[in-house]
């Protein structure tokens, strides 16, 4: 046991020399998170430009209104809003008419011209959103026109008193709750990016860190060690502690950074816990396989991160599998990565514990078994011969 526990520290110490390594396995996975979590962030409502002539009156009210809907971008004229609408930079456009004050107050039919580009269900949605801003906004203009024709006065001079009305009056609020459990998408933002890059990395640069192995066997330090003598069984379990402990140490820098730094909830403690264990397992069988596989230490820095990315394009740590074609989803699975962001998207999106998961954990530890028993018998053979 003590001889396995040299060789896996000494591997380990080596490994964690190599400033490049040092590069990929703790600042790159960081930038990634933070690169894909802005892009695919829910910025809490819609982009909303709006197009208005004045910023007084009325017209100031229902700008005020749109930005409950989200966030609001002043636009100069209308040819920059359709730009940023075909750049996708807006959701939607409202173009506030010149005179609006002078036609409401006047009692005459407004139209507020919607331009919007997307999806149809965002389109639906945005108009929804508009249109409960004007409603809001409309209530208070008739509020005001009713009292005006009651008292005899101008609606003007009613419209600070319809707006006092309007804050202190009850409202009937409508509450909408999501209880569908057949979500197939992670959360957005850093709790998307956070578990997809951890399961992307530990994959890849225990893939590119057989190099190790491979180096080592080039310089015969594996047959010095045997002269010793040390028996090969321990080489190997020595070497497979090193990765193993590479790669649990790569997930919890993940989780710690998404926790700490972008407050990603990771779910069920103990079912976040087993899948990180068992895709340690997988991530020690791809290192080990690779350090078995390749002939040089440049073949495995080289090609080991390319078959990572390749099977994370496949499994589902760039986009959700639930977009793709049922072929490309099907083939997705024959990758390991698929059925560990299925894992997480059970335990983030649907609050998943051991037993939803349990599935998943069989089918990863299958793969970590299949590929540790593999990469086992291979390296014997290489350092026994």
């Amino acid at each position: 046991m003590r001889t396995v526990l040299t060789v896996a520290g000494a591997s380990l110490r080596r490994m964690l020399r190599d400033r490049t390594a040092l590069f990929f396995i703790v600042v790159l996975p960081v930038l990634i998170i933070v690169i894909i979590g802005a892009v695919v962030q829910n910025p809490g409502g819609f982009r909303i430009g709006v197009l208005d002539g004045q910023r007084t009156g009325l017209a100031a009210s229902l700008v005020d209104e749109l930005k409950k809907a989200g966030p609001l971008h002043a636009m100069p004229d209308e040819a920059t809003a359709r730009t940023a609408l075909r750049r996708g930079e807006l959701d939607a456009v409202v173009l506030v008419p010149e005179r609006l004050d002078t036609s409401l107050l006047a009692g005459e039919e407004v139209r507020i011209p919607v331009l919007a580009g997307g999806a149809e269900s965002t389109q639906a949605a945005v108009r929804s959103a508009v249109a409960a801003a004007v409603a809001r906004h409309a209530e208070r203009v008739q509020a005001a026109a009713f009292a005006a024709r009651t008292t005899g006065t101008a609606a003007a001079q009613q419209l600070p008193r319809a707006s006092a009305l309007q804050q202190v009056t009850p409202r009937i609020d409508i509450s909408t709750e999501n209880v569908a459990t057949g979500s197939d998408f992670l959360p957005l933002g850093f709790s998307y990016s956070a578990p997809t890059m951890l399961v992307l990395f530990v994959f890849i640069n225990a893939l590119a860190g057989g190099a190790a192995i491979v180096q080592t066997r080039q310089l015969g330090i594996y047959n010095r060690a045997q002269a010793a003598p040390i028996r090969v069984r321990s080489l190997v379990l020595g070497e497979a502690l090193c990765y193993l402990t590479f790669s649990v140490l790569q997930s919890l820098l993940i989780v710690a950074v998404g926790a700490l730094l972008f407050g990603v909830s990771w779910g069920n403690p103990f079912a976040a816990a087993a899948l990180i264990g068992v895709w340690a397992l997988v991530g020690t069988g791809a290192g080990m396989l690779s350090g078995a596989v390749f002939k040089t230490p440049d073949q495995a820095s080289a090609i080991g991160p390319v078959i990572g990315i390749g099977f994370a394009m496949l499994g589902g740590c760039m986009w959700p599998l639930a977009i793709v074609p049922d072929a490309v989803r099907t083939l997705g699975h024959v990758t390991p990565h698929a059925w560990a962001v299925d894992a997480w998207i059970t335990v983030l999106s649907r609050n998943g514990g051991v037993v939803d998961i349990a599935t998943d954990l069989a089918v990863l530890a299958a793969f970590a078994v299949g590929m540790l028993g593999l990469a086992s018998v291979l390296l014997q053979r290489r350092l026994s011969s």
